[in-house]
Formats: C-alpha cells, structure tokens, sequence
C-alpha cells in the first residue's frame, strides 16, 4: 500500500512591529522600537518637532494564513503622525484568512494623525482586520483608513471576497466609535445597489476624535465643496466629526482625502511617503 502523499505547507508571513514615544523638548523621544519578521518600522528625518512613524509589510502583501500586527504608544503630552510606506495589498488566498492588526494607544494631552495608505484587495482574497485605537484624557486622534477593490488601471475586478474590518475607538475605556465593514459575496452582488457600495470601487473614512472635533465640521465640508469624482458626507458630534467618501477610482478619492486631512490639519505637510 502507498503511502499518502503529504499535504506541502505554504509558507506564511508572520510580523509585528512596535513603536513608543513620550514627549520631550523640541519633540518626541523613542523610547521603544520592536521588530519581528516581515513587519519593520522606521522614523525618517522630518524638518518638524513632530515625528512620522512608518510601517512596512516586506513581504509585499498578506495572503490567507499571513498574521501581522503593528503597535503605536505615544505617552502623555506625545504628538507623532505615523503611516505605512505603500499601500498593503490582500492578495487570493488559496485557504485561510489573512489577519492585520493595529494597536494604538495616546496619553491624556497627546496627539497622533493615523494615516495609513490604501488597502487593496484582490478577487478571491479573505483579510480580518482590527484597528484599536485607546485615548486617554484629552487625547487627540485623526485616522483615515481606504478600501480600494482592485486596481481599475489593471481592468481588475473583485467579485469572490471575504472581508471583515473592525476599527474601535476608546476614550479612557468607554467606546467613543465603533466601525465595523463586512464585504463577502452577497456584498458584491448589490454593489450597484444604494444598501451596498453603489457601485464605487473606492471607499474611504476619516475620522477625528477629539475635544470640540465636532466644530471641524464646518471647514471639512467647505474643503470639500466641488471636489470631482467623489461622494462624500460629512457629520460631526459628541467630540466626532467622521467623513465619508465613495469614488469609482482610487485616484479622485486620495485627491479629496489630501483636501480633507489639509483642512483637519491645518495645512501641516503629509508624511513623504504620501506623494502623488
């Protein structure tokens, strides 16, 4: 009798990254920096007192089975802007699920503008992805995160999906914003539907939480007013303001995300890695 020929395992990406900061003149000190596997973090020279924190996947992309995570801890009084050097990539997945966490926490009287570049992802991909950002005190937090559904350029099109995106805000404990997306199969087959995407392969949000976030409301709308090749909708309350964006491409969405963050942020550059 022969003997049964063994299943080869796929080789898998695993990775964590993480980063503290606390306060100090002139800026922000590193306090701690961690680096396991295909996750790497880096704090490129900045002409600012506020530091940018990148993350980096160098394996290139997530596929099922694939664990990453990436931490941020910025101490009382902190300030940093942290963000991902490329877009992350969920590519099909021949068995599993994909997972990508983020952990965030921000002392009483810091700051930090989470502004991770877009997620694509492909047909037959399967991402779970869980974003916990904790504030303390008057903590501040800006974040956006971007959904693309495959790259129009390359006439892709995403019609087998398994995603589930859960993004969870905190002040001293008590939620403050709960996100969660789901998008699978049944999702996609009433994309052209107004209870779906509506058709748009672009979906992005932008949050701020905040003391008073809710008083930006006024100028992220005025940013926004003639912005081509988007829907968007903007609400602001109880320390939220959170914008909404739909487009049928990513590129006329990040045009109106720039206009959205420079408008939050007062005009303060973004982080290099940014540039269109």
């Amino acid at each position: 009798m022969l003997d049964a020929v063994p299943i080869p395992q796929m080789q898998r990406t695993r990775g964590r990254a993480e980063v503290a900061l606390v306060a100090a003149p002139g800026g922000a000190r590193l306090v701690r920096l961690g680096q396991r596997g295909s996750a790497k973090a880096f704090l490129p020279r900045v002409h600012s007192p506020v530091p940018e924190v990148v993350f980096l996947n160098t394996a290139g992309g997530l596929t099922g089975g694939d664990r990453m995570s990436f931490a941020l801890e910025l101490g009382a009084r902190a300030r940093a802007v942290a963000t991902t050097q490329t877009a992350e990539r969920a590519y099909a997945a021949s068995g599993g699920v994909a997972e990508l966490d983020v952990e965030i926490s921000v002392g009483a009287g810091g700051a930090l503008d989470w502004l991770p570049q877009e997620t694509i992802v492909f047909d037959r991909s399967a991402l779970t992805r869980r974003t916990e950002i904790a504030l303390a005190g008057d903590a501040r937090c800006l974040f956006v995160e971007t959904l693309v559904l495959g790259r129009a350029a390359m006439g892709e099109t995403v019609e087998v999906l398994a995603l589930r995106d859960t993004r969870r805000v905190t002040r001293d404990g008590v939620p403050v914003l709960i996100e969660p997306l789901r998008l699978g199969a049944q999702s996609l087959a009433r994309r052209q539907a107004g209870a779906g995407l509506a058709g748009a392969r672009a979906v992005a949000t932008l949050a701020l939480a905040a003391p008073g976030a809710e008083d930006a409301l006024g100028p992220l709308r005025a940013a926004l007013a003639g912005a081509e090749g988007v829907r968007a909708a903007a609400s602001g309350w109880d320390g939220k303001c959170v914008l909404r964006l739909m487009a049928d491409d990513a590129y006329p969405l990040r045009r109106a995300l720039i206009r959205a963050l420079n408008a939050l942020r007062g005009g303060a550059p973004l982080p290099r890695v940014w540039q269109m």
